[in-house]
């Protein structure tokens, strides 16, 4: 999967003082509009994106697979179709948009865990919450976020917007859970800080978020305002931590994210509206200096709030805001940030963004070298494996006798049963809808069973996507039966399943190759279980 680099810039990058006596009011404020662009556009909204570009002085864009995917159709509502030439899609735009420009953009993109996030047939790495299992191995976060860099880097993409540094302490939650390192605060910040230090090798942007934190919450924002009740107290003590001590360590960008909390502002206005949360909190009592970013504003927790066209971005930029990501009316936003706003104002997000970008184009040149992604994956599957055993004995017994080998693959390439029929001789058995009353008839054969679970959705959403009949014949089964569950997706799953006390589980966290070739080694007692659970569960707790 060798990638051509593309250029990183199409223009001679003025500095600040050529730029702040070039540009215009009215540019300096399109500097500080950030619209999303879509591989997946036709050639008439790339055309009107061009149209955008050009006429608003548009400094930054944010790349998203398609208007299908995007924020507002979080839950699925249009069909996504699957480009298999995104990649070489997303150079040729990012060079189109390039050329559109009369000042060189910022391009940015979701990259936390690789450009996979957004782009088809990209590397992919580990999501935060695998990451959080390893234990003392900063090393490898930073290789984790030097990678990513490299990967942003050589596609022509100057900001990434990571890493998550929210602290999950909500199993429920809808929208963070597997993108955080986990539920403990130092843990948090330490991987965060290894996963920015690897960006910043490489010289691309960063953009820690979602201030103020939005960890504890059951609602999820691209569909509904959250509201955080914590006190000022808990949250400095919290979810504020990481922020406050990345922040003193030196980051490039602070995104905001679209949270009501009472205790910062007890007008309840979302974050990204209220000046007593990023004015007051943000820049004056944490002394942030840099760049302030939104969350996306097309989302609903806030653009149902301000109907009126430009009204949001208005908000949002009187509130201390520096870029708007994701507006959706920008023309209107600019104007009204023109009739409202002094130009002193102005001219301080301007100036903020515009070293961002000197600092962009600056390190635009550095090389490195690339590591293959296959070795790192790896690692990252050893090191994190996690062994949530309440009877080892009972792993042994399985081990040792004649058991079933059992999976929900749920369309997934299940690598790790059809090894263990390979080396074990035990017939592999995909269990479905339509095979439980067979696969009830054979259980009465076997007193032990291993079971590979292959969840079709990495968020909790209606059961992280499993039937219902299924999860019923699997508490089933472990009340009748000695099961060793290895478990390829969200460690959170576990709190969807009523296992039997006795249970045995070992979380592998991804479905990649690597990870299951790992999970058979440690199957057969080739490799150790290294890893920590990052997250508190109902009814698990680690290996002692």
């Amino acid at each position: 999967m060798a990638r051509n680099p593309i250029p990183m810039m199409t223009h001679k990058f003025a500095s600040y003082k050529e730029a702040s006596e070039k540009l215009t009011l009215k540019q300096k404020v399109g500097q500080l509009f950030m619209p999303a662009v879509f591989i997946n556009d036709s050639e008439e909204e790339v055309q009107q994106i061009e149209d955008l570009i050009r006429t608003h002085a548009i400094g930054a864009i944010c790349f998203f697979h398609s208007r299908a995917s995007a924020a507002t159709n979080f839950e699925g509502k249009k069909k996504v179709v699957h480009n298999e030439h995104s990649y070489d899609r997303l150079k040729q735009l990012i060079s189109r948009y390039q050329n559109a420009a009369q000042f060189p953009l910022l391009v940015a993109i979701d990259a936390e865990w690789g450009l996979a996030m957004r782009i088809e047939n990209t590397y992919q790495y580990p999501y935060a919450i695998t990451l959080g299992a390893i234990q003392e191995n900063s090393e490898l976060i930073f290789e984790v976020g030097r990678q990513i860099a490299l990967d942003c880097k050589k596609a022509g993409i100057h900001w990434n917007l990571a890493p998550v540094v929210d602290i999950n302490d909500n199993p429920e939650n809808p929208v963070i859970g597997y993108r955080s390192f986990g539920d403990d605060k130092n843990k948090v910040l330490s991987k965060s800080e290894a996963y920015l230090k690897g960006m910043k090798s490489v010289g691309v942007l960063n953009a820690i978020k979602h201030f103020p934190g939005h960890g504890d919450t059951a609602t999820d924002s691209h569909l509904g305002l959250p509201v955080i009740t914590k006190s000022k107290e808990d949250l400095l003590d919290n979810e504020l931590y990481p922020f406050a001590e990345l922040i003193k360590q030196g980051v490039d960008a602070v995104m905001v994210g679209h949270l009501a909390v009472p205790a910062l502002d007890d007008s309840e206005n979302p974050a990204t509206t209220s000046s007593k949360i990023i004015t007051n909190v943000l820049r004056k009592d944490l002394g942030f200096e840099g760049v302030i970013i939104s969350d996306a504003l097309n989302m609903h927790a806030v653009s149902k709030k301000f109907p009126e066209k430009g009204t949001l971005e208005s908000t949002a930029f009187k509130a201390g805001m520096d870029v708007m990501c994701f507006s959706e009316n920008v023309e209107e936003g600019i104007q009204q940030i023109i009739d409202s706003a002094c130009k002193e104002r102005i001219d301080a997000s301007f100036k903020r963004v515009w070293k961002l970008k000197e600092h962009a184009y600056t390190d635009a040149d550095q090389q490195q070298s690339t590591s293959p992604l296959s070795a790192l994956n790896k690692t990252l599957a050893q090191q994190s494996i996690t062994e949530l055993y309440r009877d080892s004995l009972a792993v042994e017994q399985i081990k040792k006798s004649n058991f079933l080998n059992l999976s929900v693959d749920n369309q997934k390439e299940n690598n790790f049963s059809v090894s263990v029929e390979k080396q074990y001789g035990q017939r592999h058995h995909p269990l479905e809808l339509n095979s439980i009353n067979k696969i009830r008839k054979l259980t009465a054969e076997y007193e032990n069973i291993v079971l590979a679970l292959f969840p079709p959705l990495v968020k909790p959403k209606n059961q992280f996507g499993f039937q219902s009949e299924i999860l019923d014949f699997i508490n089933e089964l472990s009340a009748q039966k000695n099961v060793l569950t290895y478990l390829f997706g969200n460690p959170y799953v576990l709190d969807i399943l009523e296992l039997n006390p006795p249970s045995n589980v070992v979380v592998a966290f991804q479905d990649f190759p690597e990870f299951q070739t790992e999970a058979i080694h440690h199957f057969n007692g080739q490799i150790e279980a290294k890893g920590k659970l990052p997250v508190k569960l109902k009814n698990y707790h680690e290996k002692v």
